[in-house]
């Protein structure tokens, strides 16, 4: 008898299970095309920053005018409103002096006294001439009338009379020459005394009790200053000198008293340019009636000028040096560059005033580049705040 055929009761595998192979390929697949779409992002941001990147980043200022004006700044030399040097005219031994330095004189007041014993022989020796002079005058006065009744009786010729009157004539010049002379000496004796030629204050003493004089500009014996009122000058260069004119206000500052500014005016000009250092001589006028202030002094002396609402102030670190000439860098609405060739005026160092070639409210590169070229564009950042805004009043300290 024959064995029944046996059957396979083993159970067929799940779909999945069969297309795992296929689903791990779609996986990988998915997994694939992620990292390329994300390396193409990449790529692609990494480009648009390139191209960000390759677009320079400037710093800008805004031009504006200078509203506020300037304050120039120029050394100054303080003189007393007058001052003199005083010389003996007279020739002798100083006698006595009666100021010193610091004493406070009038005009006409004594100041010394000189000892001079040979102009005191000389005027005796002329007043004696002149008594001699003025009486031969005399005699030949009464000669000549003695001629002339003579003349009229024909008891002499008239060339006898005409003589003696030519004798007369002679005698009075003789004696208006010894009283000229005279009256010489005694001028020179008047000088004797040294006295003071305003009212002021005596700022040097030179000379002691017995010192030799001689008369001229050999010694000088005192100097007379009148400090009531002081003159101060100074130096304006030559850019400022049409700003500067009789009205001007200013302010001195002096070292010995810190804190304390004294106004002042200019009182004149020489109108004319100092053509070895080009500069323009003023004349300040203060008054010192509580004798604070002292001639021979060295002040600062502070100009308050006028705006010039013609130019503008930009810093040296904007101009670009062309072939072309000079030129500033500008940015428009668009983020592109503007070269603009400009008119240059003062030089302050810290700043250059520009006459032309920009306006108000145009946006300038600060530090362009010399690569920079017209048309090209440009990203703006800001200015750090502590940076921002060039002030608007300038002072300029000329040497």
């Amino acid at each position: 008898m024959s064995e029944p055929s046996s059957f396979n009761t083993e159970k067929s595998p799940p779909a999945w299970t069969r297309h795992k192979g296929l689903i791990a390929f779609v996986v990988v697949l998915v997994i694939a095309l992620a990292g390329v779409f994300d390396r193409i992002n990449v790529r692609n941001a990494l480009g648009k920053e390139t191209v960000e990147a390759a677009i320079p980043a400037v710093v800008v200022i805004k031009a504006a005018q200078n509203v506020a004006g300037e304050e120039l700044v120029l050394p100054g030399s303080v003189q007393a409103i007058n001052a003199a040097s005083i010389y003996a005219r007279t020739s002798g031994f100083l006698k006595a002096w009666h100021t010193d330095i610091g004493a406070a004189v009038k005009k006409g007041q004594l100041l010394a006294e000189i000892d001079a014993p040979e102009l005191d022989q000389q005027l005796n020796q002329a007043q004696a001439d002149l008594a001699t002079a003025q009486a031969n005058y005399r005699l030949a006065q009464s000669t000549t009338a003695r001629w002339q009744g003579l003349l009229a009786t024909d008891s002499v010729s008239k060339q006898d009379a005409d003589e003696k009157a030519g004798d007369a004539a002679a005698k009075k010049s003789i004696a208006d020459s010894a009283a000229a002379n005279v009256a010489r000496l005694r001028e020179l004796e008047s000088f004797k005394r040294v006295t003071a030629p305003f009212d002021g204050t005596v700022v040097a003493r030179n000379t002691d009790i017995g010192a030799l004089i001689n008369a001229g500009q050999g010694t000088e014996l005192f100097r007379v200053a009148d400090t009531r009122k002081l003159r101060i000058y100074a130096q304006v260069p030559q850019p400022y000198a049409a700003s500067t004119k009789p009205g001007l206000a200013a302010n001195l500052v002096f070292a010995e008293h810190p804190g304390t500014s004294y106004p002042a005016k200019i009182a004149r000009t020489s109108k004319a340019i100092d053509p070895t250092s080009r500069t323009l001589q003023v004349e300040l006028e203060i008054d010192n009636g509580k004798g604070e202030l002292l001639p021979g002094a060295y002040t600062e002396v502070h100009f308050k000028l006028p705006a010039n609402a013609e130019s503008l102030r930009l810093p040296p670190t904007v101009i670009l040096f062309r072939a072309a000439g000079l030129e500033v860098a500008t940015v428009g609405a668009d983020n592109r560059v503007t070269l603009k060739k400009i008119v240059l005026g003062r030089d302050f160092g810290s700043s250059i005033e520009v006459l032309a070639g920009v306006t108000v409210g145009d946006n300038i590169i600060m530090n362009p580049p010399d690569s920079i070229t017209d048309g090209a564009q440009v990203h703006i950042v800001e200015l750090p705040k502590e940076k921002a805004g060039a002030p608007q009043e300038h002072k300029d300290k000329a040497p």
